[in-house]
This record gives C-alpha cells, structure tokens and sequence, in this order.
C-alpha cells in the first residue's frame, strides 16, 4: 500500500510540474516576440527545461505504469468493454503515446538546433510538436481526472 500511495504522489507531482512548466513555456513562447529577446531566453531557459521534462516524462511513465498495474488498467485497455473506466484509459493511453512521441520529437530538434538557427521545417515541427504537447496535456489531465474519480 505504501509504494501505491508514493507513486500516486510521484505521478501528481510530475504531472503538476510538467503541464506547469508547458503552460510556463506556452505563456512565454506568445509573449516572447522580439527575435533578439528570445535568442538570449531560449538558449538558457530550454536545455534547463528540457532536460527537466524528459526526467519528468520517465517518472510519469513509470509511476503511470505502476499505477496502472497496481489498479489492473491493462486488462482493461487490454480488452476494453465500454464502460466509463475502459473508455477513460483507452483515450488516456492513445494521448499519452502521442505526447510521448511529441515531446521526443520536439526535444531532439531542440536540442540539435539550441543556439544555431533552425530550417523552416524544424522550426515548423519544433512549434507544432509544442503546441500539440500543450494541448494534449490537457486532454491527458481531463482523463486522469476522470480515471481518479472512478477509481
């Protein structure tokens, strides 16, 4: 009962700092216009953040493994039946593997092009992976919402 109750708290706190600091960087990539502003920020602030994230990422994924395990959700995505608790975890599974790749995805532009100026296309998927990991953090929140009032 112990660990259960030390990984729940791992995977709240993980995922209070994750979408925290997605909204953080959200909230600065709009307000930060002036190219020579973000060219100072950005070099600092988003190895720091980075690196953060990918820690936070694993310890979401391995608590979330846990805790899935712990509460039998693999049978139930496994072979889901309709019910409020299948369907939760079902679309809570799918939007976390695309967050997952979304987030691999922007991390390794990122860090190939920190300090150096980007291609058309890096910069494309660099914004669009950010701007995706944003909002699937919050439809990955609704469904962690629901699946603890179920549970």
């Amino acid at each position: 009962m112990f660990i259960k109750e030390v990984m729940f708290h791992i995977h709240l706190i993980m995922a209070i700092s994750w979408i925290g600091g997605s909204v953080f960087m959200f909230v600065l990539g709009i307000t930060l216009r002036d190219k020579k502003a973000q060219q100072e920020v950005y070099p600092h602030i988003g190895p720091i953040f980075g690196w953060f994230e990918v820690v936070a990422l694993v310890a979401l994924l391995i608590s979330g493994f846990y805790l899935g395990g712990y509460y039998n959700l693999f049978e139930v995505l496994m072979h889901p039946n309709g019910s409020k608790i299948s369907d939760a975890i079902t679309k809570k599974a799918i939007l976390v593997a695309i967050l997952t790749v979304a987030t691999i995805l922007h991390f390794v532009i990122a860090y190939k092009t920190n300090g150096k100026e980007r291609t058309k296309l890096e910069n494309f998927f660099s914004r669009g992976s950010s701007m995706l990991i944003f909002f699937l953090n919050l439809f990955v929140m609704h469904y962690a919402i629901v699946l603890r009032d179920i549970l």
